[in-house]
Protein backbone atom coordinates (compact mmCIF):
# COMPACT_ATOMS: atom_id res chain seq x y z
CA UNK A 1 0.00 0.00 0.00
CA UNK A 2 0.97 3.53 -0.05
CA UNK A 3 1.64 3.52 3.90
CA UNK A 4 4.30 6.56 4.15
CA UNK A 5 4.37 7.74 0.84
CA UNK A 6 1.00 9.70 0.78
CA UNK A 7 2.45 12.45 2.75
CA UNK A 8 5.56 12.70 -0.11
CA UNK A 9 2.70 12.43 -3.35
CA UNK A 10 0.95 15.19 -1.73
CA UNK A 11 3.98 17.56 -1.57
CA UNK A 12 4.36 17.10 -5.33
CA UNK A 13 0.95 17.78 -6.10
CA UNK A 14 1.26 21.09 -4.33
CA UNK A 15 4.14 22.02 -5.54
CA UNK A 16 2.26 21.71 -9.04
CA UNK A 17 0.09 24.23 -8.61
CA UNK A 18 2.80 26.58 -9.25
CA UNK A 19 3.98 24.61 -12.71
CA UNK A 20 2.20 25.22 -16.50
CA UNK A 21 -0.25 22.54 -16.78
CA UNK A 22 1.19 20.61 -19.13
CA UNK A 23 4.20 20.32 -17.36
CA UNK A 24 2.58 18.69 -13.38
CA UNK A 25 2.54 15.08 -12.46
CA UNK A 26 0.29 12.63 -13.81
CA UNK A 27 -0.50 9.25 -11.64
CA UNK A 28 1.93 7.24 -14.11
CA UNK A 29 5.02 9.83 -13.31
CA UNK A 30 4.10 9.87 -9.67
CA UNK A 31 4.22 5.87 -9.70
CA UNK A 32 7.35 5.99 -11.89
CA UNK A 33 9.30 8.11 -9.22
CA UNK A 34 8.17 6.64 -6.37
CA UNK A 35 9.62 3.30 -8.15
CA UNK A 36 13.02 5.12 -9.02
CA UNK A 37 13.48 7.88 -6.49
CA UNK A 38 12.02 5.79 -3.39
CA UNK A 39 12.43 2.21 -3.92
CA UNK A 40 8.31 2.10 -4.08
CA UNK A 41 7.62 -1.84 -4.20
CA UNK A 42 3.19 -1.54 -4.43
CA UNK A 43 1.46 -1.59 -7.76
CA UNK A 44 0.11 1.32 -9.75
CA UNK A 45 -3.61 1.12 -8.67
CA UNK A 46 -2.88 2.55 -5.21
CA UNK A 47 -1.46 5.80 -6.68
CA UNK A 48 -3.82 6.15 -9.34
CA UNK A 49 -6.19 5.95 -7.07
CA UNK A 50 -4.43 8.55 -4.30
CA UNK A 51 -3.91 11.16 -6.97
CA UNK A 52 -7.68 10.80 -8.50
CA UNK A 53 -8.82 11.41 -4.82
CA UNK A 54 -6.49 14.47 -4.11
CA UNK A 55 -7.26 16.22 -7.06
CA UNK A 56 -11.05 15.92 -6.48
CA UNK A 57 -10.45 17.65 -3.17
CA UNK A 58 -8.66 20.05 -4.58
CA UNK A 59 -11.01 21.57 -6.83
CA UNK A 60 -12.51 25.01 -6.48
CA UNK A 61 -15.01 27.28 -8.36
CA UNK A 62 -12.68 28.12 -11.06
CA UNK A 63 -11.87 24.92 -12.17
CA UNK A 64 -12.63 23.31 -15.63
CA UNK A 65 -13.67 25.33 -18.61
CA UNK A 66 -17.28 27.78 -20.34
CA UNK A 67 -18.90 26.82 -22.55
CA UNK A 68 -18.14 28.94 -25.38
CA UNK A 69 -20.60 30.29 -27.97
CA UNK A 70 -19.04 30.83 -31.55
CA UNK A 71 -20.62 33.35 -34.49
CA UNK A 72 -21.46 32.03 -37.73
CA UNK A 73 -18.63 33.12 -39.84
CA UNK A 74 -15.57 32.09 -37.22
CA UNK A 75 -13.22 29.90 -37.90
CA UNK A 76 -10.33 28.48 -35.41
CA UNK A 77 -7.29 27.42 -37.07
CA UNK A 78 -4.31 25.17 -35.94
CA UNK A 79 -2.03 22.26 -36.66
CA UNK A 80 -1.47 18.78 -36.19
CA UNK A 81 0.63 15.98 -37.77
CA UNK A 82 0.63 12.74 -39.32
CA UNK A 83 2.37 10.49 -41.48
CA UNK A 84 1.57 10.00 -45.45
CA UNK A 85 3.37 8.65 -48.27
CA UNK A 86 3.81 11.13 -50.90
CA UNK A 87 5.77 9.64 -54.13
CA UNK A 88 6.42 6.75 -52.60
CA UNK A 89 8.41 8.39 -49.97
CA UNK A 90 6.92 8.10 -46.05
CA UNK A 91 7.36 11.74 -44.28
CA UNK A 92 5.71 13.18 -41.46
CA UNK A 93 3.45 16.23 -42.52
CA UNK A 94 1.82 18.99 -40.83
CA UNK A 95 -1.74 19.32 -41.19
CA UNK A 96 -3.53 22.16 -41.20
CA UNK A 97 -6.94 22.18 -39.98
CA UNK A 98 -9.56 25.06 -39.97
CA UNK A 99 -12.46 24.51 -38.45
CA UNK A 100 -16.30 26.84 -38.14
CA UNK A 101 -17.32 26.45 -34.90
CA UNK A 102 -20.98 27.24 -35.49
CA UNK A 103 -21.59 24.22 -37.85
CA UNK A 104 -18.99 22.17 -36.82
CA UNK A 105 -17.65 22.10 -40.72
CA UNK A 106 -14.28 21.13 -40.63
CA UNK A 107 -11.16 20.99 -43.66
CA UNK A 108 -7.23 19.80 -43.84
CA UNK A 109 -4.22 20.26 -45.72
CA UNK A 110 -1.29 18.79 -45.69
CA UNK A 111 2.00 20.98 -45.94
CA UNK A 112 5.61 19.84 -44.99
CA UNK A 113 6.16 23.08 -42.45
CA UNK A 114 4.14 25.16 -40.38
CA UNK A 115 5.36 28.77 -41.71
CA UNK A 116 3.80 31.93 -42.10
CA UNK A 117 3.62 30.88 -46.36
CA UNK A 118 2.34 27.49 -45.05
CA UNK A 119 -0.65 28.91 -43.21
CA UNK A 120 -1.29 32.00 -46.04
CA UNK A 121 -0.88 29.09 -48.68
CA UNK A 122 -3.49 27.08 -47.17
CA UNK A 123 -5.73 29.61 -45.97
CA UNK A 124 -6.28 30.94 -49.43
CA UNK A 125 -7.16 27.71 -50.52
CA UNK A 126 -9.52 27.03 -48.20
CA UNK A 127 -11.56 30.20 -48.86
CA UNK A 128 -11.46 29.66 -52.31
CA UNK A 129 -12.84 26.47 -51.77
CA UNK A 130 -15.79 27.38 -49.78
CA UNK A 131 -15.71 30.77 -51.50
CA UNK A 132 -15.64 33.15 -48.55
CA UNK A 133 -13.24 34.53 -45.79
CA UNK A 134 -13.99 34.35 -42.32
CA UNK A 135 -14.26 37.54 -40.47
CA UNK A 136 -12.26 35.97 -37.48
CA UNK A 137 -9.15 33.30 -37.29
CA UNK A 138 -8.93 31.84 -33.52
CA UNK A 139 -4.98 30.74 -33.57
CA UNK A 140 -2.98 29.03 -31.03
CA UNK A 141 0.10 30.53 -30.46
CA UNK A 142 1.49 29.56 -34.10
CA UNK A 143 4.23 31.01 -34.87
CA UNK A 144 4.49 30.79 -38.45
CA UNK A 145 1.01 33.26 -38.47
CA UNK A 146 2.01 35.26 -35.15
CA UNK A 147 1.88 34.77 -31.04
CA UNK A 148 0.80 36.11 -27.70
CA UNK A 149 3.48 37.37 -25.44
CA UNK A 150 1.67 38.46 -22.84
CA UNK A 151 -0.17 41.32 -23.65
CA UNK A 152 1.50 41.66 -26.57
CA UNK A 153 0.75 40.35 -30.09
CA UNK A 154 3.71 39.58 -32.69
CA UNK A 155 2.53 38.89 -35.91
CA UNK A 156 4.41 37.95 -39.20
CA UNK A 157 4.98 40.64 -41.85
CA UNK A 158 3.22 38.28 -44.30
CA UNK A 159 0.35 37.18 -42.10
CA UNK A 160 -0.65 40.65 -41.58
CA UNK A 161 -0.53 41.46 -45.45
CA UNK A 162 -2.78 38.42 -45.77
CA UNK A 163 -5.41 39.46 -43.24
CA UNK A 164 -5.18 43.05 -44.86
CA UNK A 165 -6.04 41.42 -48.44
CA UNK A 166 -9.13 39.25 -47.05
CA UNK A 167 -10.17 41.79 -44.63
CA UNK A 168 -10.15 39.12 -41.89
CA UNK A 169 -9.38 39.68 -37.89
CA UNK A 170 -7.05 37.56 -35.88
CA UNK A 171 -6.72 36.66 -31.76
CA UNK A 172 -4.42 34.50 -30.52
CA UNK A 173 -5.63 32.31 -27.67
CA UNK A 174 -2.92 32.20 -24.45
CA UNK A 175 -0.34 29.93 -24.14
CA UNK A 176 -1.69 25.94 -22.33
CA UNK A 177 -5.09 27.65 -23.30
CA UNK A 178 -6.11 24.50 -25.69
CA UNK A 179 -9.39 25.19 -24.56
CA UNK A 180 -10.45 28.79 -26.31
CA UNK A 181 -10.34 26.70 -29.29
CA UNK A 182 -11.38 23.55 -28.32
CA UNK A 183 -13.43 22.97 -31.88
CA UNK A 184 -10.11 22.95 -33.29
CA UNK A 185 -8.30 20.97 -30.81
CA UNK A 186 -10.55 18.03 -31.24
CA UNK A 187 -10.80 17.92 -35.10
CA UNK A 188 -7.56 17.59 -35.07
CA UNK A 189 -7.66 14.37 -33.46
CA UNK A 190 -10.85 13.49 -35.71
CA UNK A 191 -9.86 13.98 -39.32
CA UNK A 192 -6.32 12.65 -38.11
CA UNK A 193 -8.05 9.50 -37.28
CA UNK A 194 -10.71 9.28 -39.87
CA UNK A 195 -8.75 10.85 -43.29
CA UNK A 196 -5.21 9.66 -42.34
CA UNK A 197 -6.30 5.86 -41.11
CA UNK A 198 -4.28 4.33 -42.62
CA UNK A 199 -1.71 6.63 -44.17
CA UNK A 200 -2.71 7.49 -47.20
CA UNK A 201 -0.30 7.76 -50.43
CA UNK A 202 -0.54 9.90 -52.98
CA UNK A 203 2.04 11.04 -56.41
CA UNK A 204 2.35 14.30 -54.72
CA UNK A 205 1.43 16.72 -51.92
CA UNK A 206 -1.21 18.61 -54.48
CA UNK A 207 -2.76 15.43 -54.97
CA UNK A 208 -3.28 14.47 -51.07
CA UNK A 209 -4.98 17.85 -50.47
CA UNK A 210 -7.07 17.60 -53.17
CA UNK A 211 -8.27 14.38 -51.86
CA UNK A 212 -8.34 15.78 -48.39
CA UNK A 213 -10.37 18.67 -49.52
CA UNK A 214 -13.22 15.93 -51.30
CA UNK A 215 -13.34 14.06 -48.03
CA UNK A 216 -13.91 16.88 -45.75
CA UNK A 217 -16.95 18.32 -48.03
CA UNK A 218 -18.18 14.96 -46.80
CA UNK A 219 -18.26 15.78 -43.91
CA UNK A 220 -21.36 17.93 -44.49
CA UNK A 221 -24.00 15.48 -44.80
CA UNK A 222 -23.55 14.40 -40.97
CA UNK A 223 -25.84 15.66 -38.74
CA UNK A 224 -24.42 18.18 -36.04
CA UNK A 225 -24.25 16.49 -32.56
CA UNK A 226 -26.10 18.43 -30.75
CA UNK A 227 -27.95 21.53 -33.00
CA UNK A 228 -30.40 18.44 -34.96
CA UNK A 229 -29.58 19.79 -38.53
CA UNK A 230 -27.20 18.99 -41.51
CA UNK A 231 -23.46 20.00 -40.66
CA UNK A 232 -23.82 21.28 -44.36
CA UNK A 233 -26.75 23.17 -43.73
CA UNK A 234 -25.55 24.97 -40.89
CA UNK A 235 -21.81 25.83 -42.56
CA UNK A 236 -24.15 27.76 -45.50
CA UNK A 237 -24.97 30.12 -42.41
CA UNK A 238 -21.18 30.26 -41.71
CA UNK A 239 -21.05 30.97 -45.36
CA UNK A 240 -23.23 33.68 -45.33
CA UNK A 241 -21.98 35.53 -42.49
CA UNK A 242 -18.17 35.40 -43.78
CA UNK A 243 -16.31 38.06 -46.09
CA UNK A 244 -16.85 38.27 -49.98
CA UNK A 245 -13.71 37.01 -51.69
CA UNK A 246 -11.45 39.92 -53.54
CA UNK A 247 -10.94 39.36 -57.27
CA UNK A 248 -7.09 38.54 -57.11
CA UNK A 249 -5.96 36.01 -54.82
CA UNK A 250 -2.76 36.43 -52.36
CA UNK A 251 0.01 35.22 -53.12
CA UNK A 252 1.85 33.65 -50.20
CA UNK A 253 5.76 34.83 -50.92
CA UNK A 254 8.08 36.00 -48.42
CA UNK A 255 10.93 38.24 -49.76
CA UNK A 256 14.26 38.59 -48.33
CA UNK A 257 17.56 39.41 -49.21
CA UNK A 258 20.51 37.35 -48.73
CA UNK A 259 24.12 37.60 -49.81
CA UNK A 260 25.57 34.80 -51.26
CA UNK A 261 29.11 33.47 -50.55
CA UNK A 262 31.60 33.22 -52.73
CA UNK A 263 30.22 29.78 -54.16
CA UNK A 264 27.30 31.34 -54.79
CA UNK A 265 25.36 29.57 -52.43
CA UNK A 266 22.89 30.89 -49.90
CA UNK A 267 21.40 29.60 -46.56
CA UNK A 268 17.80 29.73 -45.55
CA UNK A 269 16.68 28.09 -42.55
CA UNK A 270 19.75 25.89 -42.00
CA UNK A 271 19.41 25.26 -45.19
CA UNK A 272 22.04 25.68 -48.31
CA UNK A 273 20.68 26.29 -51.55
CA UNK A 274 23.24 26.68 -54.78
CA UNK A 275 22.17 30.00 -56.55
CA UNK A 276 25.04 29.49 -58.99
CA UNK A 277 28.48 31.16 -59.70
CA UNK A 278 26.50 34.13 -61.02
CA UNK A 279 25.73 35.13 -57.79
CA UNK A 280 29.11 34.91 -55.83
CA UNK A 281 29.17 37.28 -53.22
CA UNK A 282 26.33 39.51 -54.00
CA UNK A 283 23.29 40.51 -52.58
CA UNK A 284 20.38 38.33 -54.36
CA UNK A 285 16.26 38.73 -53.43
CA UNK A 286 14.93 34.99 -52.64
CA UNK A 287 11.47 34.04 -52.60
CA UNK A 288 9.97 31.96 -50.20
CA UNK A 289 6.76 29.68 -50.91
CA UNK A 290 5.27 27.19 -48.92
CA UNK A 291 6.85 24.43 -51.31
CA UNK A 292 9.87 26.35 -53.05
CA UNK A 293 12.38 28.80 -53.04
CA UNK A 294 12.86 31.27 -55.72
CA UNK A 295 16.27 33.51 -56.44
CA UNK A 296 15.44 36.87 -58.65
CA UNK A 297 18.21 38.97 -60.51
CA UNK A 298 17.80 42.86 -60.41
CA UNK A 299 14.79 43.39 -62.72
CA UNK A 300 13.17 40.78 -60.17
CA UNK A 301 12.76 38.62 -62.41
CA UNK A 302 12.83 34.58 -61.51
CA UNK A 303 16.36 33.03 -62.74
CA UNK A 304 16.72 30.01 -60.46
CA UNK A 305 13.74 27.98 -58.54
CA UNK A 306 14.46 25.01 -55.90
CA UNK A 307 12.18 22.68 -54.02
CA UNK A 308 11.73 24.00 -50.80
CA UNK A 309 13.08 21.68 -48.21
CA UNK A 310 12.50 21.17 -44.72
CA UNK A 311 14.11 18.68 -43.47
CA UNK A 312 18.29 19.23 -42.07
CA UNK A 313 20.82 17.98 -44.94
CA UNK A 314 24.30 18.31 -45.30
CA UNK A 315 24.70 18.71 -49.18
CA UNK A 316 23.94 21.64 -50.85
CA UNK A 317 20.29 21.58 -52.83
CA UNK A 318 21.24 22.86 -56.36
CA UNK A 319 19.42 23.32 -59.90
CA UNK A 320 21.57 21.57 -61.74
CA UNK A 321 21.21 23.86 -64.62
CA UNK A 322 22.90 26.88 -63.19
CA UNK A 323 26.01 25.16 -62.66
CA UNK A 324 26.52 24.44 -66.70
CA UNK A 325 27.54 27.71 -67.82
CA UNK A 326 30.60 27.67 -65.38
CA UNK A 327 31.51 24.06 -66.04
CA UNK A 328 31.47 24.94 -70.11
CA UNK A 329 33.44 27.83 -69.18
CA UNK A 330 35.78 25.42 -67.23
CA UNK A 331 35.44 21.91 -68.47
CA UNK A 332 38.38 20.61 -66.03
CA UNK A 333 36.18 21.14 -62.99
CA UNK A 334 33.77 18.64 -63.97
CA UNK A 335 35.17 15.59 -62.30
CA UNK A 336 34.39 17.12 -58.85
CA UNK A 337 31.55 19.00 -60.00
CA UNK A 338 28.15 18.74 -58.19
CA UNK A 339 26.27 17.96 -61.02
CA UNK A 340 28.31 14.74 -62.32
CA UNK A 341 26.29 12.55 -59.72
CA UNK A 342 23.23 13.43 -61.15
CA UNK A 343 24.01 12.50 -64.47
CA UNK A 344 22.88 8.85 -65.86
CA UNK A 345 26.08 6.87 -66.42
CA UNK A 346 26.47 6.99 -70.05
CA UNK A 347 26.46 10.68 -70.19
CA UNK A 348 29.10 10.68 -67.01
CA UNK A 349 30.96 8.10 -68.42
CA UNK A 350 31.00 10.05 -72.46
CA UNK A 351 32.32 13.21 -70.31
CA UNK A 352 34.76 11.52 -68.34
CA UNK A 353 36.69 10.05 -70.88
CA UNK A 354 36.51 13.21 -73.22
CA UNK A 355 39.06 15.71 -73.93
CA UNK A 356 38.82 19.12 -72.90
CA UNK A 357 37.37 20.55 -76.06
CA UNK A 358 34.76 17.83 -76.69
CA UNK A 359 33.41 17.87 -73.04
CA UNK A 360 33.39 21.82 -73.18
CA UNK A 361 30.99 21.47 -76.60
CA UNK A 362 28.70 19.05 -74.82
CA UNK A 363 28.51 20.83 -71.64
CA UNK A 364 27.41 24.14 -73.60
CA UNK A 365 25.17 22.22 -75.68
CA UNK A 366 23.75 20.50 -72.87
CA UNK A 367 23.36 24.55 -71.26
CA UNK A 368 22.14 26.00 -74.75
CA UNK A 369 19.82 22.93 -74.99
CA UNK A 370 18.26 23.50 -70.78
CA UNK A 371 17.00 26.93 -71.62
CA UNK A 372 15.27 25.56 -74.74
CA UNK A 373 13.57 22.11 -73.59
CA UNK A 374 14.49 21.59 -70.34
CA UNK A 375 17.29 20.40 -68.15
CA UNK A 376 15.81 16.92 -67.82
CA UNK A 377 15.03 16.77 -71.72
CA UNK A 378 19.02 17.70 -72.89
CA UNK A 379 20.11 15.04 -70.08
CA UNK A 380 17.87 12.10 -71.41
CA UNK A 381 18.38 13.66 -74.90
CA UNK A 382 22.50 13.06 -74.43
CA UNK A 383 21.71 9.67 -73.08
CA UNK A 384 20.01 8.52 -76.09
CA UNK A 385 22.30 9.48 -79.23
CA UNK A 386 25.21 8.23 -76.39
CA UNK A 387 23.73 4.97 -75.96
CA UNK A 388 22.91 4.45 -79.72
CA UNK A 389 26.89 5.36 -80.52
CA UNK A 390 26.07 9.28 -81.91
CA UNK A 391 28.01 12.27 -81.45
CA UNK A 392 25.91 14.57 -78.94
CA UNK A 393 26.46 17.63 -81.54
CA UNK A 394 24.67 20.66 -80.37
CA UNK A 395 21.71 20.20 -83.34
CA UNK A 396 21.46 16.73 -82.53
CA UNK A 397 20.78 17.28 -78.95
CA UNK A 398 18.35 20.29 -79.54
CA UNK A 399 16.14 18.22 -81.63
CA UNK A 400 16.09 14.57 -79.53
CA UNK A 401 15.45 17.54 -76.31
CA UNK A 402 12.93 19.43 -77.99
CA UNK A 403 10.88 16.29 -79.23
CA UNK A 404 11.53 14.64 -75.63
CA UNK A 405 10.07 17.65 -74.02
CA UNK A 406 7.07 16.93 -76.20
CA UNK A 407 6.72 13.70 -75.29
CA UNK A 408 6.57 12.51 -78.88
CA UNK A 409 10.71 11.18 -78.96
CA UNK A 410 9.30 7.60 -78.88
CA UNK A 411 7.35 7.67 -82.41
CA UNK A 412 10.75 8.93 -83.88
CA UNK A 413 14.16 7.34 -82.05
CA UNK A 414 16.20 8.07 -85.25
CA UNK A 415 17.56 10.95 -86.24
CA UNK A 416 18.70 10.44 -89.41
CA UNK A 417 20.37 13.91 -91.23
CA UNK A 418 21.29 11.63 -94.13
CA UNK A 419 17.55 12.29 -95.48
CA UNK A 420 18.89 15.75 -96.59
CA UNK A 421 21.37 14.29 -99.15
CA UNK A 422 18.92 11.91 -100.74
CA UNK A 423 16.73 15.24 -101.41
CA UNK A 424 19.69 16.80 -102.46
CA UNK A 425 20.67 14.06 -105.28
CA UNK A 426 16.86 12.99 -106.48
CA UNK A 427 16.74 17.20 -107.39
CA UNK A 428 19.46 16.97 -110.02
CA UNK A 429 18.18 14.91 -112.57
CA UNK A 430 15.75 17.91 -112.92
CA UNK A 431 18.04 20.23 -113.42
CA UNK A 432 20.30 18.71 -115.97
CA UNK A 433 16.83 17.96 -118.27
CA UNK A 434 14.98 20.38 -120.91
CA UNK A 435 11.33 19.90 -120.86
CA UNK A 436 9.97 19.52 -124.68
CA UNK A 437 6.54 20.35 -126.21
CA UNK A 438 3.66 20.17 -124.24
CA UNK A 439 5.53 19.91 -121.15
CA UNK A 440 6.82 16.33 -121.96
CA UNK A 441 10.25 15.52 -121.18
CA UNK A 442 12.48 14.77 -123.92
Amino acid sequence: MLAGFTGLIDQWLDDDQRRPRKQRHTATRVFDRLVAEHDYAGSYSPVQRHVKSWRERHRVGGDGFNELSWPAGTAQVDFGQAEAIIAGIRMVLHVLVVTFPFSNMRFALAYRGETAECIAHGLRTIFEHIGAAPRDLIFDNATGAGRRSGSKIIESKLFSAFKLHYRCQARYCNPYSGHEKGNVENAVGFLRRNLMVPEPSAVSLAGLNERLLGQCDGLAAADHWRKGETIGDLFAHDVAASLELPGVGFDPVRYERRKADKLGNITIDGITYGAGPTFRSRMVTVGLRHDGLEVLDDGNQVVVSFTRSYDHQAETVIDPASLLPLLARKPGAWKQSLIRPLMPDPVADWLDAAKAPERRRLLSALDDTSGTAGFDAAIEAAEHLISRGDAPDAGALGMVARRIAQGAHENAPEVNLGVYDTLITSTKPAMDTEPAMNGQPT
